[in-house]
């Protein structure tokens, strides 16, 4: 789907988020190249869909520093969320039950024509393609849309009416491939995806791990989060105070990290959710 310099570099040191109950999430450590699987590996409830949000911009930090693209966190939050892409997080990205596939297809592709995003805001713009002949537009949104939903490793042909499917009829895994083809549209240069293997069986769990794998090795950086991380991937992984576990890496790839305050992040993505 891309070139491995489309992905973006991921880099924090001290990395921490403090609420009014605690620590969050603090003293992380990451370097991962374009082009990476990155693997945040916790309990539920343990802060990493907080330290996710925070990686993409969507979240403010109170300690460290940490770089996407080159982009400084937090100030350049606003240009992080323009190259990054969020799927499948509880409360931000939620599906609408009773549209169809193919309306959220749709509306997500006349969004990306409005705004523009990081593949093509700095050569085109996003005035310039809707000054595009009407036919254009079509074939590219309809060129668009299979790319994501290959690369998310949906078939549309294997869902019960295709894609006149409500989202309410879809299994589990099948929702999340959407959750991902559907930020994918945006061509980021980093998805981040959420609970990547809750109340998947091992098979949905080894085949979704393998679509992460495959857009990584295609140049898309990938943040996902799971309660335990595949063989091969940059760890991010939470911790007991003290506990002193160390993190796995793949070559080359560094990745530490604490467990995080349980109240302390419920507290501070019921703030993101606000936001």
């Amino acid at each position: 789907m891309h070139s491995t310099s489309h992905g973006a570099a991921v880099t924090a040191t001290g990395y921490g988020l403090q609420g009014p109950r605690g620590w969050v999430f603090r003293d992380v450590g990451l370097a991962a190249r374009p082009g990476s699987l990155i693997a945040v590996e916790g309990p539920s409830g343990s802060g990493c869909t907080c330290l996710l949000l925070a990686l993409t911009g969507r979240m403010a930090t109170t300690a460290g520093t940490a770089e996407v693209a080159g982009l400084p966190l937090p100030k350049k939050k606003a240009a992080v969320r323009a190259v990054t892409a969020l799927a499948h997080v509880p409360g931000v990205t939620d599906l609408e039950p009773a549209l169809t596939v193919a309306e959220h297809l749709r509306e997500r592709v006349l969004l990306q024509r409005r705004f523009g995003d990081s593949a093509t805001a700095t050569a085109r713009g996003p005035l310039s393609a809707l000054l595009r002949p009407r036919r254009e537009r079509t074939a590219a949104a309809r060129a668009r849309i299979d790319a994501a939903l290959e690369a998310a490793g949906l078939d549309l042909a294997t869902l019960p009416k295709g894609d006149r499917t409500s989202v309410r009829d879809l299994e589990r895994p099948e929702a999340l491939r959407l959750s991902m083809a559907l930020a994918l549209i945006g061509r980021p240069r980093l998805l981040a995806v959420d609970d990547t293997d809750m109340k998947l069986s091992d098979a949905e769990r080894a085949g979704l791990w393998a679509t992460l794998r495959s857009l990584a090795e295609s140049g898309t950086t990938v943040l996902a989060v799971c309660s335990q991380a595949p063989d091969g991937t940059v760890v991010v992984r939470t911790a007991p105070r003290g506990g002193g576990r160390d993190s796995e890496t793949a070559p080359g790839t560094e990745g530490t990290g604490t467990r995080d305050d349980e109240k302390g992040a419920a507290d501070a993505l019921a703030e993101a959710g606000r936001a």
